[in-house]
């Protein structure tokens, strides 16, 4: 994500919370928003899924402090779209700067000023953008953040209601063996006379403001190498591979990412680790669904045993079967609910388990049975289960 698009999205709006939403109210809108937009309940449906990633977007930051915070004061300095710092008449006079000028129209590389807001701002993106500090930090480089990885994983339909510990096999960028991830094969590479050692270089001055990109000549580094080792080319970085258990929290749905943190790959110099991102994918059952929370499954039951009524049992996920007690006249399609039976929620306790009864007609019957229900319609002769469909039909 660019700097400009961090600064001109209002995450608030997204999730239709206030600016001073505590983090219970961001959490409970961004589930409402997600079980509405989710792509399993809007199948083929872009724009939901577009929505979901805009919500889920948000949620990434305005669901950590840390970055709700960094992303407060990023928008503090740019609010509506334009820079604000006091103008004629008084703290309350500003002007305006426009961000597409400011981030994509921008020429040159002057360092901004001391007593300006050019360091200010440094330090604010600095630590959105894990692009360190700006310039006055002589040849000191810093530390960088290690990339994002996303993975895949298929879940049984019962690891998704119970979660599970799955190992995950990642390819990533990592230090050069080869070269200690200094990129230099004799391990002494020379500071980056562009940046002196920053990482990055400053652009778009507008007197004593500026911003700061990562430098080109050492891509970010700060160094750069005068004998380029033999495998990694001077970057210091080259593939790794390794395999990670990862846990999988019960209760996830089939699509859904999850985001590990400080998972990804390792940062550079003591930088934090990035994130890994999982796309759970969860086999059907042949027996259970899910809605939601809650598990569904369909039981047959005999005739007799709808109208009638009688007690049957029902098979549960992992667990013993369940008696339910089915009333007298129980229609076909009814359902009813086995309590704390269905999927394992956050809080440590168990949705439902919706039981649809289907009335089963046999497809074969026996002397004796034909004769009862030959008898069963005898008796039954006067009455006519559609007499007030076709009274409606005419009715209307």
């Amino acid at each position: 994500m660019s700097t400009k698009d961090f600064v001109e999205k209002d995450y608030y709006k997204v999730l239709g919370v206030p600016k001073d939403a505590t983090e219970a109210e961001i959490k409970k809108a961004y589930r409402k928003l997600a079980r509405e937009y989710h792509p399993d309940a809007n199948k083929g449906d872009v724009k939901a899924e577009e929505r979901f990633k805009e919500i889920s977007e948000a949620h990434d930051i305005l669901g950590d402090p840390k970055r709700r915070k960094e992303y407060d004061e990023a928008r503090a300095l740019f609010g509506n779209g334009g820079f604000r710092t006091p103008g004629p008449g008084g703290p309350g006079g500003s002007f305006n700067f426009d961000l597409g000028d400011l981030f994509g129209g921008a020429q040159g590389g002057t360092q901004g000023g001391a007593g300006g807001f050019g360091g200010g701002i440094g330090d604010v993106f600095g630590g959105l953008f894990n692009r360190g500090a700006g310039a006055g930090t002589g040849t000191r480089t810093q530390p960088r953040r290690g990339q994002d990885i996303e993975s895949e994983v298929t879940l049984s339909f019962t690891e998704a209601v119970d979660g599970a510990t799955v190992p995950l096999r990642m390819s990533s960028s990592a230090a050069c063996k080869a070269c200690s991830g200094t990129g230099d094969k004799n391990g002494t590479p020379r500071v980056c006379p562009t940046c002196l050692g920053t990482g990055q270089v400053s652009r778009g001055g507008s007197g004593s403001f500026s911003l700061t990109d990562p430098c080109v000549d050492c891509k970010g580094r700060g160094l750069i190498a005068q004998d380029p080792c033999d495998v990694c080319k001077g970057s210091g970085r080259a593939r790794s591979s390794r395999t990670m258990q990862v846990r999988i929290p019960a209760g996830v749905f089939d699509s859904q990412r999850i985001r590990l943190r400080g998972k990804g790959a390792p940062g550079e110099r003591s930088g934090p680790a990035g994130d890994l991102y999982v796309v759970v994918h969860v086999d059907s059952h042949p027996v259970f669904g899910r809605k939601g929370d809650n598990l569904t499954v369909t039981v047959p039951v005999t005739y007799a045993e709808a109208a009638l009524g009688g007690e049957v049992k029902v098979p549960t996920l992992g667990g013993p079967p369940v008696t339910l007690k089915l009333p007298a006249g129980t229609p076909n399609g009814r359902t009813m609910r086995a309590r704390g039976k269905g999927a394992l929620r956050k809080d440590g306790t168990r949705g439902d388990l919706l039981v649809t009864v289907e009335v089963a007609v046999p497809k074969d019957l026996g002397e004796r049975a034909k004769e009862a229900l030959e008898a069963y319609r005898e008796a039954t002769a006067d009455e006519d289960p559609r007499a007030e469909l076709f009274q409606a039909a005419k009715g209307a």
